[in-house]
């Protein structure tokens, strides 16, 4: 059997890069019984038909990571990407991004787009994602700004590109290479949001063993993963070092007294947008444990 990864799946076919050549497969119904679906990103077996030139995808390998949304496997790195405007970002959402990232324990780069349309706000964003232990980038496909050093950063990585549509991550990714030639769109007037230009996910080559899923946007993301309220801190890394100046081991961070994080944010040494998601996903968690 021939070793490859699976580049992309569409309508129960998956198409396999195996020695530079693309081999469109179906899966084994075996699959199924066991209930595991092939995801891009998989490292599989496939055994061909000399026939047709097709093939089934036989064994998938084991896989060092797995996203739930978008559904891929073997990423190392997420880029998170966020707009300064239009549409306005979703810090909420990002936040969730942030999480299932960590849970995965994939490394993260913030992408701050947009930075020409409101530069303050970019280097607000910059500064708080910093602040919190991750890198950082602020980009512009407009100005060209950033995207050189965004590039560096995917060199040796299967990295994903994560946001809400409108975002630019299509856009970032021609920039990057302008051979994908990715599908990009305007933001709806209507609705201030992106339009979904990505309608599946695939892995694109950029050389050099550096690999991207392009992904659709979404709008929401469950954290069925994270299974009790307490443990949504740990998912906070800036929290890490004022947390042992709270008086009870047990604390939260929400109503407790003596709390060392409320007392960083009240200094600003913690985002307060980061911790007001912090809040409002730590009761999402604690409303969903009641059900």
């Amino acid at each position: 059997m021939r070793e490859g990864r699976i580049i992309k799946g569409i309508g129960g076919f998956y198409y396999v890069i195996s020695n530079d050549e693309i081999i469109e497969c179906r899966a084994r119904g075996l699959f199924r019984e066991q209930n595991l679906k092939p995801l891009v990103g998989d490292r599989v077996k496939i055994r061909m038909d000399s026939d047709s030139g097709t093939g089934y995808v036989e064994e998938i390998l084991e896989r060092k990571s797995e996203l739930l949304r978008p559904p891929v496997a073997n990423v190392d790195q997420a880029i998170i990407v966020l707009s300064t405007r239009d549409p306005e970002p979703n810090l909420w959402l990002v936040d969730k991004m942030v999480i299932m990232a960590e849970e995965q324990d994939l490394s993260i780069v913030f992408c701050i787009n947009k930075s020409d349309v409101d530069f303050e706000r970019a280097c607000d964003l910059k500064a708080m994602y910093e602040d919190a232990g991750f890198v950082s980038i602020l980009t512009s496909t407009k100005s060209g700004d950033g995207v050189d050093l965004l590039k560096e950063h995917l060199k040796g990585h299967t990295s994903v590109f994560a946001g809400a549509s409108g975002s630019g991550k299509s856009s970032l990714l021609n920039a990057i290479d302008p051979s994908l030639k990715l599908q990009t769109s305007q933001i709806s007037r209507k609705t201030a949001r992106g339009r979904h230009t990505t309608r599946h996910v695939e892995l694109l080559s950029l050389g050099n063993d550096s690999y991207v899923l392009d992904t659709p946007g979404f709008s929401s993301l469950s954290l069925d993963f994270v299974e009790k309220p307490e443990d949504l801190r740990d998912y906070y890394r800036e929290f890490g070092k004022f947390a042992a100046d709270c008086r009870f081991l047990s604390c939260l961070h929400d109503s407790e007294p003596g709390c060392g994080v409320k007392e960083a944010v009240s200094k600003r040494l913690i985002g307060e947008d980061r911790y007001k998601n912090y809040l409002a996903i730590l009761d999402e968690l604690r409303k969903r444990r009641k059900y």
